[in-house]
């Protein structure tokens, strides 16, 4: 048992020894995420064909790795709540009765890393040491998901030092689910056609078996920061959040801080590294994907990122999109499902115009220019440590969190919801939190242009029942100083006129919605009232050397009350099959139909 001396604490020992028991490996490693570990275990996983070392001159200190091709994304279908009532998993969870599904997953992980070392590992989830951070143990027999995780949290012996003591953790078992024996061999990327990823809020443990990818496998990323957190957040008041966040600093020096909520392909991590189009104002990173907030002794939500990396999509990524991105993957990253180039280098769809003559795929398999086939798989992943982002904020490992003024939700839609609009109030913003959806796009199974409804872009990730979740928020509205609450706005990059074309360039250009909004937070920007929040006049958003005609403002910021009445109808729908919706919302839902009429 290497390294076991750095674990000195009794309950993490105690369930490490039944998990070598259940899942019976060869080998058993604690990790210390020093950086000989990490050069081991590349070592090995290049021996083993899992990582392709990428040209050092191009690239350097990165890898290439090639997943399994049924093992690619997160596996929703097989994602579990299992609470101890399927009331409190609520409707838009998968619910199993905790004892069943505990049996049917011992069976499965009974042997399931024979052949094969167990890595224990001990992360924090935020800045280690900080009040609002948490920390996790998790045991896996995967050399990918340990080097990984050294990338996505704050990983090895400094959080060993802090679990000495009885400190509470949260339990992280996962396996790939592939034992070795003389019958069965290794192979550079192994899984298991059967998976599971299940969550048991009540002992704060998660069970993860047959993936090694991604969000499956990488338990701190969603299962912990969102599924879990999610519910320790209600029961201990602060809130986890599928948000960016973002600094935003004006030419005079003042800086403020928010957090936005997007559902995917609205434009999210380009927020988060944006490249400002407005002479003198300087935004920067604090984090792309995942948000705890919390008050304060004075009453003002403060925010932290629990993660120390980015684990973003690859497959659209450009300097023309998001340069700040692609100046953070220059080096130290793996690159997961995307293509090689013939000069060792990696390249996906959307990285330029024109793709290579020749590529190697994300199948290992010869690609030529012409081809139909994607080079890359299209959630094909970047992994790099967030300090490598040109942008990243000084204070975005600051322990007690950076102060929140202003919430931001959003959607893609070309019709009915303008530009940027901002909530009466807290509770009205928790409105437009829970009414948040999308129009599905081409890349979408099922109809284009449909709704899709993901509250809070929370959908997948709260570990609860959205009733109770937006509950929660509206408490959490009550806790906080009435002078310091964030304002809540809800934005729309993806407007189109009657001819269909875009009517906002987006891009860096969001900085001018970003102005409005920083100064609407002091009262010094003006807005007037549209019945369904307070929006800019014409004149209150700075449209300085942009070609953007009076008549396309205009349109941006219609509201057509007609679209609107049937907009609160399509809320109202969505919203009733939640058992648990809080009174608060209903009214506010009530007071916007009386405005509209």
């Amino acid at each position: 048992m290497r390294n076991s001396q750095l674990c000195g604490h009794e309950g993490v020992k105690s369930w490490v020894k039944e998990m070598i028991q259940l899942c019976r490996p060869d080998h058993v490693h604690f990790c210390d995420g020093s950086d000989g570990e990490m050069k081991e275990l590349c070592d090995l996983m290049v021996a083993k064909g899992t990582f392709i070392p990428l040209n050092p001159n191009k690239r350097p200190n990165s890898y290439l790795a090639r997943s399994h091709p049924n093992d690619v994304a997160r596996v929703e279908d097989r994602t579990f709540i299992c609470s101890e009532k399927q009331s409190d998993a609520g409707p838009t969870n998968n619910w199993a009765d905790p004892d069943k599904m505990k049996a049917l997953l011992t069976q499965r992980f009974n042997g399931s890393m024979q052949g094969r070392t167990m890595y224990v590992l001990a992360f924090s989830m935020g800045p280690t040491g900080s009040p609002l951070a948490h920390i996790g143990v998790q045991v896996t027999d995967s050399p990918y998901v340990v080097y990984s995780m050294n990338i996505m949290t704050r990983m090895g012996k400094p959080v060993w030092d802090q679990l000495k003591s009885d400190q509470p953790f949260v339990h992280c078992l996962h396996s790939v689910g592939m034992p070795l024996s003389a019958q069965v061999k290794d192979v550079p990327w192994s899984c298991n056609t059967e998976k599971y990823i299940v969550h048991f809020p009540q002992t704060q443990t998660i069970w993860s078996f047959g993936s090694g990818y991604g969000g499956n496998a990488l338990v701190g990323k969603k299962s912990f920061a969102l599924r879990l957190a999610s519910v320790m957040g209600r029961d201990q008041h602060w809130m986890a959040e599928h948000m960016l966040i973002l600094g935003m600093t004006n030419p005079k020096g003042e800086k403020k801080y928010i957090t936005a909520a997007f559902p995917s392909g609205c434009g999210k991590t380009n927020l988060a590294m944006l490249n400002s189009t407005l002479p003198g104002w300087k935004f920067e990173t604090v984090g792309d994907d995942i948000a705890w907030m919390k008050y304060d002794k004075n009453g003002i939500l403060r925010a932290i990122n629990p993660e120390a990396g980015f684990f973003g999509i690859a497959s659209g990524t450009s300097y023309a999109s998001n340069p700040n991105a692609m100046l953070s993957i220059q080096s130290n990253t793996i690159f997961t499902n995307v293509a090689l180039t013939d000069d060792g280098d990696v390249w996906w769809e959307g990285m330029t115009e024109e793709p290579p003559e020749h590529l190697v795929d994300w199948l290992g398999q010869d690609w030529y220019r012409g081809s139909p086939n994607k080079a890359a798989h299209p959630n094909s992943r970047f992994t790099v440590p967030a300090s490598q982002c040109p942008i990243i904020d000084n204070a975005w490992e600051s322990p007690e969190g950076v102060p929140i003024s202003a919430i931001l939700f959003g959607g893609r839609r070309t019709s009915t919801v303008p530009l940027v609009c901002e909530s009466y109030s807290w509770n009205h913003g928790v409105l437009l939190g829970a009414s948040m959806s999308s129009e599905t796009t081409a890349a979408a199974s099922g109809e284009v242009g449909h709704l899709r409804h993901d509250p809070f872009a929370m959908l997948p990730f709260c570990g609860y029942n959205m009733g109770d979740y937006f509950n929660h928020w509206t408490e959490m509205g009550k806790e906080g100083g009435k002078q310091s609450l964030p304002k809540i706005y809800y934005v729309n990059w993806f407007r189109k006129n009657g001819q269909g074309q875009w009517l906002w360039p987006g891009f860096g250009e969001n900085s001018r919605v970003l102005e409005w909004i920083f100064n609407r937070i002091d009262n010094k920007a003006e807005a007037v009232d549209k019945c369904i929040g307070w929006l800019p006049t014409p004149k209150a958003l700075n449209m300085s050397s942009l070609s953007i005609t009076p008549k396309a403002i205009d349109e941006l910021l219609d509201v057509d009350k007609a679209a609107w009445a049937n907009e609160v109808k399509e809320t109202e729908k969505y919203l009733s099959q939640f058992e648990k919706l809080p009174k608060s919302l209903t009214e506010e839902l009530d007071q916007l139909k009386n405005r509209l009429s």
